[in-house]
């Protein structure tokens, strides 16, 4: 018996002694290896967010996930409303919500938001933390500070003009700086948390399990938790995950693999999926040295690859991508490259490039064995292995644990700890523009600011990138991240491969979730049938 089936044991007869007929219980297994950080600011990539962002702590904005039809938006969260100043847009105003409580009883004011700022921007502030920094100044680079205008009002400064913060500012989770003093240190807060989101923290094991229970005092009437508990457990492989569903030891899991589909509709499983902003790719290295930073060479792998077969591995549960969102969506644009399965071509190119039958192009990929959004990563750049070698690519693995590729997405094609890897397999949402292409193209996001790993440094990327970021008004901004993405695509700067619908399998007796078209979900309309 594994370890997490041998933990997952001991503690069901544990679990269910303490609170059986006491209290609902919703149990998940996830894909991460460990609980993602609870310090406020999660690591292991969005599951992290997912799981331990959301649930027990808030930001000043977030996503509605309300709707299984409609794309999601940027809602109020602890701000109610929020402007840019007109005279000078690198300010931004926010307006707080009055009466939000942290878990402790302690104001959600503009000193805590405040703080929260501080811990991540301000390096002679007393709770700065670096290991927070990396998981949050990446996901808004733009913003330098944060200065209270009176107990509900907070002025938000960037360091350029950027119709993005607000977007960005959803990854900012508002811990209570009540909690934080007792111990003054993030380490010792993050076995206790304290935020103000719907959920309260119970107990934590490392990479075993978190338990969190329903804040009955959240702010939003509408969202206060319709189950008791929730007990998150680490999963990566994906058959223990399914042994674990239909043996009644969860009651949820992330990321179901396709050859299961059949066996857990046969035993009353319920299989939920939902197209949304999610793409599975590599990105690829432009180090001048490496082979990738050919556009012939990273063309030619485009379109050496069989999408289809690839969705056909993984049960019909995703879609070819042409490129980081599909044909028809608002940012799409009009790109040259058509992005399709031709080895034909491929040979072509890579005979322009200098290669052929004696001479192969050799790359390195960077994987992962499992991880949030990186669906079935082992089988699937198997496939891709296969089918590359059939036009005269050879692929080798650097094979890592998600938690130390996602660390090493950070760091760089350049770094040594990168392995002389000419790509990264990281899957990335793309619901919104900083997240879908600004981090990627743009000269200024390379390690340490954000996750340019390929060092791409383009003066047109850059220059389209900042045409999109200061656009304030809808369609403009569209129209120019629509130009943005024309040239990921025609540059192939991503081996786009497919995009995810996220398949979940859920227990029977799980009811009222519904899955946005969002990578993030809500837990609080579940009920335990």
């Amino acid at each position: 018996m594994s370890i997490t089936l041998r933990a997952l044991a001991a503690f069901g007869l544990a679990f269910a002694c303490a609170t059986a007929g006491a209290q609902s219980v919703l149990r998940i297994g996830m894909t991460a290896a460990d609980i993602p950080a609870t310090t406020s600011q999660p690591d292991s990539g969005f599951e992290g967010n997912r799981f331990t962002g959301i649930t027990l702590f808030d930001g000043l904005t977030q996503w509605d996930l309300s709707s299984a039809d409609k794309p999601s938006v940027i809602v109020p969260g602890l701000a109610t409303e929020w402007a840019a100043d007109a005279k000078d847009r690198t300010k931004w105003i926010f307006k707080l919500r009055k009466g939000a409580k942290f878990h402790d009883g302690s104001d959600v004011n503009a000193d805590a938001i405040v703080f929260n700022f501080e811990k991540v921007l301000k390096k002679d502030a007393p709770h700065y933390d670096a290991r927070l920094v990396a998981q949050t100044t990446p996901r808004m680079p733009t913003v330098t500070g944060a200065r209270k205008i009176d107990d509900y009002t907070v002025e938000v400064q960037t360091s350029e003009p950027d119709s993005f913060v607000p977007i960005n500012l959803s990854n900012l989770f508002i811990a209570s700086p009540t909690a934080w003093a007792k111990t003054k240190s993030w380490a010792e807060f993050a076995k206790a948390p304290v935020g103000s989101g719907p959920w309260k923290f119970v107990r934590l094991v490392p990479r075993e399990r978190l338990e969190m229970e329903k804040y009955a005092g959240y702010w939003d009437a509408k969202r206060v938790p319709k189950t008791d508990r929730v007990v998150l457990i680490p999963m990566p492989d994906s058959s223990t995950r399914v042994n674990a569903l239909l043996s009644g030891q969860v009651d949820w899991i992330e990321a179901a693999p396709g050859d299961s589909i059949a066996q857990l509709k046969s035993r009353g499983m319920q299989i939920t999926s939902n197209p949304y902003p999610h793409t599975w790719p590599w990105q690829f290295s432009f180090v001048p040295e490496h082979p990738t930073a050919d556009v012939r060479v990273r063309q030619a792998m485009n379109l050496a690859i069989d999408r289809d077969a690839i969705v056909a591995l993984l049960g019909g549960f995703a879609a070819p991508a042409k490129g980081a969102v599909p044909p028809g969506h608002p940012w799409w644009g009009n790109p040259k490259f058509d992005i399709k399965y031709d080895p034909a071509a491929a040979r072509k190119l890579l005979a322009e490039a200098g290669y052929g039958p004696g001479k192969p192009v050799k790359v390195k990929v960077q994987i992962s064995q499992s991880g949030s959004g990186q669906m079935l990563p082992l089988p699937m750049n198997e496939l891709i292995q296969q089918q590359m070698k059939a036009v005269g690519i050879e692929i080798e693995f650097d094979v890592l644990v998600w938690e130390a590729l996602f660390n090493n997405w950070r760091i760089g094609a350049k770094d040594p700890k990168s392995n002389g890897a000419h790509a990264i397999n990281v899957s990335f949402a793309t619901q919104d523009p900083f997240f879908a292409f600004a981090r990627f193209y743009d000269s200024r996001m390379v390690s340490p600011r954000s996750v340019n790993w390929g060092w791409i440094q383009d003066p047109e990327f850059d220059k389209l990138v900042a045409a999109s970021r200061s656009s304030f008004e809808a369609k403009e901004r569209d129209a120019a991240l629509g130009r943005l993405h024309a040239r990921a695509v025609e540059q192939a700067a991503f081996l786009f491969v497919v995009h995810d619908t996220g398949p979940r399998a859920l227990s029977p007796k799980v009811q009222g979730f519904v899955q946005a078209k969002n990578w993030f979900q809500d837990l609080t309309p579940i009920s335990m049938k």
